[in-house]
């Protein structure tokens, strides 16, 4: 048991170090300005128009039961004006940006790792440095920066489809007064709540790129092996989501409770 526990934390960390070096590498490609633009264009319309169904899906119904949760709580005190105030802080700043990472680390996490798996199961990754193509420039810096392009947008998308659909919750199925409503909404949610789901949005996304990218480029042989990355692309992305999430949001409050 020690021995297997011993084992799992070092492939662990040896996973850790070498998906910061693979970032570092990322980012030097990119101050180098190596960007493959029509790449980088392609993966933003994969990215983010193609995730827009189900992440505004998600977002739509997550605000609808938030609203109505909270409602079934708040009415028990009179509270019923404060609800939209609570799905609106709770989108964004931490529902929005999260619910929004962990579609598109299924969707598009698990794109990556497939792709790049084959690419490196057929052999393709080993072609392109016969042509003197470095694969990070060309395979990972792209799917990196569209994720940190596209990212924030899905998450703004997420945050105003709940709010506006957990609003038509509260006014046309609880019958709550949509003056007050609104206005408590708007008094208790601040710039720093959506400054907050942003930056995380960011955040998230260089973790699903650059997860995705280190699983496809390390995965085994066969089909086998595609289909094993492609999974932990998946799982690995979400945990460190959830992970991570924790720390930004004790890191970001106090930072951002001043403005």
């Amino acid at each position: 048991m020690q021995q297997t526990l011993r084992t799992w934390v070092s492939d662990w960390m040896q996973g850790l170090g070498a998906v910061a070096l693979l970032g570092r590498e990322a980012f030097q490609a990119v101050l180098k300005s190596r960007t493959p633009w029509r790449e980088l264009l392609y993966q933003v319309y994969f990215v983010g128009v193609k995730s827009q169904s189900v992440v505004l899906i998600t977002g739509a119904f997550t605000g609808m039961v938030l609203s109505a949760q909270t409602y079934f709580q708040f009415h028990k005190v009179k509270m019923d004006t404060a609800t939209l105030a609570v799905t609106g802080v709770s989108m964004c700043s931490e529902l929005g940006p999260v619910l929004t990472a962990l579609m598109v680390a299924g969707r598009v996490g698990a794109a990556i790792a497939a792709e790049l798996g084959t690419m490196r199961v057929t052999e393709q990754v080993d072609a392109l440095r016969t042509l003197a193509t470095h694969p990070v420039d060309y395979l990972v810096v792209p799917r990196l920066l569209a994720l940190h392009i596209a990212m924030p947008v899905l998450t703004l998308e997420a945050i105003g489809v709940g709010i506006g659909a957990g609003y038509l919750v509260c006014v046309r199925l609880l019958d709550i007064d949509p003056t007050y409503l609104w206005a408590n909404m708007l008094r208790y949610t601040d710039v720093p709540d959506l400054l907050t789901g942003l930056i995380k949005s960011v955040v998230f996304g260089g973790v699903i790129a650059l997860i995705g990218c280190y699983k496809g480029l390390c995965c085994g042989e066969g089909a086998e092996g595609v289909g094993r990355a492609t999974t932990e692309a998946v799982v690995y992305a979400s945990i460190t989501i959830l992970i991570s999430n924790f720390f930004l949001t004790m890191a970001l409050g106090p930072l951002l409770a001043g403005l």
